[in-house]
């Protein structure tokens, strides 16, 4: 981490992203991709990308560095699309590991990017819809939503929401579908949405950074005869929008 990105004298609180973290290096670009974004949204303090796993610098680091330049407070905002283990225990355990490790700096931690409650915000609805644009299915049937997979039921019930209303905002039912942890696989529930008499369907990505997960559902979604699948949501001015909505700040006119 370059200390020069962490200067006090800036307008407004740093923000640090924290992202689950992927081998694949189109994650962690994905994530510096979106935290440029947030940056360019909103200019006047740092904004940090970080990693829980296999990526530096993590989020522990991240804070120290940022209380022993002096900053008055930081908020960190979950890259993630469920509030499940990550949110719940990691999260938590790397704000007190630098809390502990000292000096002290307040932290607020907001939500995630995913649904707060019933409510499917409009932001994240929105980038859904725009990369299903870029990936230009045609009229279409039916669409599934495809999710990186969680055992949490309480997460997998958010994204049945996020799912819900996908469907609804463009008047065809739409099936989850997850890469791992959960059924059914995406090529799955492509196939049992054409056994239902859908002809087109489209595969919307709720991912937000390509990996291994992504490419295996793009890779079985149009072996099961899906019609497109569209890109993560990565750094698309919606989740610019949803991010700068969790940390309270709006961003900068033009």
């Amino acid at each position: 981490m370059r200390t020069a990105r962490l200067t006090v004298g800036a307008s407004v609180e740093p923000i640090v992203l924290v992202a689950h973290g992927s081998r694949d290096p189109r994650a962690a670009e994905a994530t510096r991709a979106l935290a440029r974004a947030v940056a360019a949204a909103r200019p006047g303090g740092p904004v940090l990308p970080t990693w829980l796993d296999h990526t530096d610098p993590g989020p522990t680091e991240a804070l120290r560095e940022l209380a022993a330049a002096g900053h008055p407070g930081a908020v960190l905002v979950p890259v993630l699309l469920t509030a499940a283990y990550h949110r719940r225990v990691d999260i938590p355990a790397a704000v007190e590991a630098a809390r502990a490790a000292g000096p002290p700096m307040p932290v607020r931690v907001t939500e995630v990017l995913g649904p707060v409650g019933e409510t499917v915000e409009a932001p994240l609805l929105a980038g859904l819809r725009r990369r299903l644009a870029e990936a230009d299915p045609g009229p279409v049937d039916a669409l599934v939503l495809a999710a990186a997979g969680t055992r949490d039921a309480s997460a997998r019930a958010s994204v049945g929401r996020v799912a819900a209303a996908l469907g609804a905002s463009y008047g065809v039912p739409c099936r989850v579908a997850y890469a791992s942890a959960a059924p059914p696989a995406a090529g799955v529930a492509v196939v049992r949405a054409r056994a239902a008499g859908a002809r087109r369907v489209a595969v919307a990505a709720y991912f937000l950074a390509p990996g291994r997960f992504h490419d295996a559902v793009v890779s079985a979604a149009r072996q099961a005869g899906a019609t497109t699948v569209s890109a993560p949501l990565t750094d698309t001015p919606e989740l610019v929008d949803l991010i700068l909505a969790r940390t309270g700040r709006p961003a900068a006119g033009p």
